[in-house]
């Protein structure tokens, strides 16, 4: 509020208690209250004129700065303007510069071009003088220089041949000598008998004629019934089971054995003993995927997924077992995501499962990474762990880091000396190519390629299928393997034509 105001204010309150104390207290102590009120105007007065005189500086003060406020402005604004003047001056000395400049360029243009006239006209003058002193056209005397240049440098250039051809030589003989090492160093024996045939034990000689039955009846049951070949030979109170597919193999094994202490082989007690093996062999799939994940620390699979992990303890690729491929495979994968500070459970799950489609790519169609992907999402197994494994063959992207770190432990557990022999992989594909051509006839029940794939056996459904018909079927069978496949020798085409009349006497 304003000063002046102020004082104003005080007075006028002064008067109205000065008015207020003489209607009340009356007349008695009235000339004291006028003294008393008197030196209170005066004392406002005072005080007034005081803060009047305050306010008068105040507002001088405030003028004066404003002023100054105003003076330096017009001289910051004078001396922006200074610069700017000059400023534009120097831009316009720089542009009549540039111009200057552009013009002499353009003049020393010109002159470079009349003299690459004259250069020109010089060069062909002086072409021409040469050849009509040398006798020689232009083409003719880069001819004869080359020549000369060839004559010269012909015995450098021998040496030089010879030199590289020594090298080469060398180097060949090195890659040569490495790559003998290395086949000798993997190469250690034929593991083909050894992944393909089971031996097993009989307590005594006598037990092979029971085993074969009457006429083979016994025999052919089995193998019908397991889809391997029961090779009884000169091998000492030992029969050897010889099938391509693990899976196959150790259910005959088993199945074998039980037999062999039952005591009772017949082809009813054969088939019953077969089905009861298999259920025993699915729980001990079971089994072996869950010491698997135990094993990789992997504890929240689903069952069916474990189950799956269990079968590849019967598969291979390349003559490597895929469970063990793949255990290998996730404690490495482990190790390097460790490493490098990535998601050690992603990239261990993922590791573990890459090759999980293996387990049924012989029963589905499709590669094993898209039989894994869909089975994964089937059983709702986390998307990290999917991308993780999806792209160790390239199939689908990198999308995490973990499925670069599948890949190169995929990898390294696979191309270690030793780990893989090609050679089974293509003689069990081979073996698993003849079974397929066989069954997509139609009419065919079961087809078992035995005999190491130089015998495949097909059971056909004898209600489709006649006599004649399976002689026209081995012959069209035999045409189709001869036009689809390459192969050692020759395979031999057997149809069986089974028929049972069963009844059930109540």
């Amino acid at each position: 509020m304003n000063p002046i105001w102020i004082a104003a204010l005080a007075l006028l309150v002064g008067s109205l208690v000065g008015y207020a104390a003489k209607f009340f207290l009356g007349s008695k102590s009235k000339d004291s209250l006028e003294k008393s009120l008197k030196v209170k105007e005066e004392a406002a007065e005072i005080e007034a004129k005081a803060i009047i005189i305050t306010a008068k500086d105040k507002a001088t003060q405030i003028v004066s700065e404003a002023q100054n406020e105003e003076k330096e402005r017009k001289q910051e604004l004078r001396r922006l303007e200074d610069r700017l003047t000059k400023k534009e001056d120097q831009l316009n000395e720089e542009r009549n510069s540039m111009t200057k400049e552009r013009e002499k360029n353009t003049e020393e243009s010109k002159k470079i071009l009349e003299r690459e006239e004259e250069l020109k006209k010089l060069r062909a003058q002086a072409i021409v003088d040469l050849e009509r002193l040398s006798g020689l056209s232009s083409a003719e005397a880069k001819q004869k220089m080359i020549l000369e240049i060839q004559d010269a440098s012909r015995e450098e250039l021998a040496r030089l041949l010879a030199k590289l051809e020594r090298e080469k030589q060398q180097t060949v003989e090195a890659r040569a000598a490495e790559i003998v090492t290395t086949v000798i160093q993997r190469y250690a024996r034929d593991r083909i008998a050894d992944a393909t045939t089971s031996l097993v034990p009989l307590p005594s000689e006598d037990l092979k004629g029971k085993i074969i039955g009457r006429e083979g009846r016994n025999v052919r049951a089995f193998e019908r019934a397991t889809g391997t070949e029961v090779i009884v030979d000169e091998t000492p109170e030992g029969i050897v089971i010889s099938s391509f597919d693990p899976l196959r193999r150790e259910l005959a094994k088993l199945s074998l054995e039980k037999l062999i202490r039952d005591g009772r082989i017949q082809p009813a007690r054969i088939e019953e003993v077969v089905e009861q093996t298999r259920a025993e062999l699915d729980n001990h799939i079971q089994k072996v995927g869950e010491d698997a994940a135990f094993e990789v620390g992997i504890l929240d699979f689903p069952k069916e997924i474990i189950h799956l992990l269990g079968r590849l303890n019967y598969r291979t690729s390349y003559g490597q077992n895929v469970l063990q491929h793949s255990v290998e495979v996730a404690h490495l994968a482990g190790m390097i995501a460790s490493e490098l500070g990535l998601n050690v459970t992603v990239a261990k799950k993922g590791a573990l499962v890459h090759d999980l489609g293996k387990a049924i790519d012989h029963e589905v169609e499709g590669t094993h990474v898209d039989l894994g992907r869909k089975l994964l999402k089937k059983y709702g197994v986390d998307d990290a762990v999917i991308k993780a494994m999806e792209a160790h063959h390239d199939e689908y992207p990198y999308a995490i880091p973990e499925a670069y770190v599948v890949t190169a432990a995929d990898a390294i557990s696979a191309a270690r000396p030793g780990a893989r022999r090609d050679t089974l992989e293509k003689y069990i594909k081979r073996l698993e190519d003849i079974e397929n051509i066989v069954k997509s006839f139609d009419g065919v029940k079961q087809a078992f390629a035995v005999s190491a794939g130089r015998e495949v056996r097909v059971f056909v459904t004898p209600e489709k299928i006649d006599d004649f018909g399976s002689f026209q079927l081995a012959k069209q069978i035999s045409g189709r393997i001869q036009s689809d496949l390459q192969y050692p020798g020759e395979i031999k085409v057997v149809v069986i034509r089974e028929v049972r009349a069963i009844e059930y006497a109540r």
